[in-house]
């Protein structure tokens, strides 16, 4: 049934999906077998992470609305929220905007375009400013992800130089805030 789904269409639908984005479905869509090349899968993908993303941004507090009314998505949300709140709050609260770039740029589990748009969310940030950051964050999350699968670098490699950047951005951070704490 799925090979009746043209492939392009797959990349682009399984980008919108949340936690999977664009950033997952880039090192599978460049399998020699699909055909494809980085420069077509590439827009394909970031153009389907972020379709959805305007909208989530928009109607969100409608559909929390809504869904508060049952006990049972009361508790998921419940959930969801304080834990993304935990994950994000002293960055978001200190940085705003590069702070949602940092989140949705690293591609790891549980950041991406949709945890950014909760945290926008979250954290009640302008919604035009974070459709722009949060794009940023994906084309840096998508095009870290299509050179290490162009480059066939090994995954321990990947997390150890995910580890280490995100090292030298927290001394970053804390060096900027110093600064304008000094200043």
């Amino acid at each position: 049934m799925l090979d009746l789904i043209p492939i392009w269409f797959r990349i682009f639908f399984f980008s919108m999906v949340p936690w999977l984005e664009a950033r997952y479905v880039i090192p599978f869509a460049l399998n020699p077998e699909l055909g494809f090349e980085w420069w077509q899968v590439f827009p394909i993908a970031v153009a389907g992470n972020m379709l959805p993303i305007p909208f989530v941004l928009l109607f969100f507090k409608y559909a929390e609305k809504f869904l508060r009314r049952f006990n049972f998505w009361t508790k998921i949300m419940d959930w969801l929220f304080d834990r993304t709140r935990k994950r994000a709050d002293e960055k978001i609260k200190q940085y705003e905007y590069l702070g949602l770039l940092l989140f949705v740029a690293f591609p790891l589990p549980f950041t991406g375009a949709w945890t950014g748009s909760l945290i926008s969310y979250l954290f009640d940030l302008n919604i035009s400013k974070s459709i722009i950051t949060i794009f940023i964050g994906v084309l840096v999350a998508a095009g870290i992800m299509t050179i290490i699968t162009l480059t066939g670098i090994n995954i321990f490699i990947i997390f150890l130089g995910i580890i280490i950047a995100g090292v030298m951005m927290a001394v970053i951070m804390v060096g900027i805030s110093k600064s304008k704490i000094d200043g």
